[in-house]
C-alpha cells in the first residue's frame, strides 16, 4: 500500500559547514536536550572499532524528524556504548513532496536508485512490479540500510519512506488521483519530460519501467489515466537506474528545491 504520509513544506538551508567534518549518525530515537542514548552495537563497533572515536568525541545525530543534534560520546567498549544530546544543531527539514515509483532490477542497480534517489531528495520510494520484471524478490531491510546510509552522507534532514512491493495493476487502483504520475514511456510519442514538468502544478510522483520496458498493455492502461503524464527521455534507450537519475535530476531543477 502506498504511504500516504503526510509531509510538511520544505524551505532548503544550507548545512552548517562549521560542524560538517563531524561524524553523522542516524538514530531510531527521540531527541532531546540532556537525554543519554544507548548505541546499539553496530553504532559502537563503527565509532570505536571502524573509526577509532573515543570517549568525548563529539558527533551529529538524527532521526528523520527531530532535526540534527549534537551528540558526545560518554562511554564506548567493543560492543556497547552511550551518548549524551546536547544541543539542536538544525531544526527539522523535509524534502520536497516527491514520490520515485520503479520496476527493481539487478541488486547492485537497485542499490544506485536507492543512494541517488535519497541524495536528490525524495520522499516515498515505491518498488513496483510489472509484466517484465525479473528482479522482484527484494529484501526490504538490506534496502532501509541503504538509504540510511545515503542520508547520513548526503546531510538530509529525513528519511525516505520506503514501502513494500506492490504489482502495477494495485499502484493504479490504489492511486491518489489528485497527485500526477510521471511515466517514462520509451516506446511511445510522448512530450519531452523537461516541458512536463516546468508545467507541473500540485503533487507529484515519478514512475520507471523495469529493463525491456513497460509491456504494450502496461503502456495503453497507464495512458488511460487521467493522472498520468507519459514524458520521453531523449532519443537513446536508458537503463531503469540512469531513467531514474535523470528524471529525478529534472524534477529537482524545475519543482524542487534546488532554485
Amino acid at each position: 500500500m502506498i504511504s500516504l504520509r503526510k509531509r510538511g513544506p520544505f524551505v532548503y538551508v544550507k548545512p552548517m559547514r562549521e560542524n560538517y567534518t563531524l561524524t553523522r549518525l542516524y538514530l531510531d530515537a527521540n531527541l532531546s536536550e540532556g537525554r543519554t542514548l544507548e548505541l546499539s552495537s553496530d553504532h559502537a563497533h563503527y565509532l570505536r572499532n571502524v573509526l577509532r572515536l573515543g570517549e568525548g568525541t563529539e558527533l551529529r545525530v538524527f532521526n528523520g524528524a527531530d532535526g540534527e543534534w549534537r551528540a558526545v560520546i560518554s562511554s564506548l567498549g567493543k560492543r556497547a556504548g552511550d551518548i549524551e544530546i546536547k544541543d539542536q544543531l538544525r531544526v527539522p527539514q523535509a524534502c520536497p513532496d516527491i514520490w520515485l515509483c520503479f520496476a527493481p532490477v539487478r541488486k547492485h542497480r537497485n542499490a544506485f536508485i536507492l543512494e541517488k534517489a535519497t541524495e536528490l531528495g525524495v520522499a516515498v520510494l515505491q518498488p513496483v512490479t510489472t509484466g517484465r520484471t525479473q528482479f522482484g524478490k527484494l529484501r526490504l531491510d538490506k534496502m532501509q540500510s541503504q538509504i540510511i546510509e545515503a542520508a547520513e552522507q548526503t546531510e538530509r534532514l529525513d528519511i525516505p519512506v520506503l514501502n513494500a512491493t506492490i504489482g502495477l495493476d494495485q499502484l493504479l487502483v490504489d492511486w491518489p488521483t489528485d497527485r500526477t504520475l510521471i511515466f517514462a514511456d520509451e516506446a511511445g510519442d510522448a512530450k519531452p519530460a523537461l516541458g512536463a514538468l516546468l508545467n507541473l502544478t500540485g503533487p507529484t510522483a515519478l514512475l520507471i519501467g523495469p529493463e525491456g520496458g513497460f509491456t504494450p498493455e502496461e503502456r495503453d492502461r497507464l495512458r488511460a489515466q487521467d493522472y498520468v503524464i507519459p514524458v520521453s527521455l531523449g532519443p537513446r534507450i536508458l537503463r531503469a537506474d540512469t531513467a531514474a537519475l535523470s528524471l529525478l535530476t529534472l524534477f529537482q531543477a524545475t519543482q524542487g528545491d534546488w532554485g
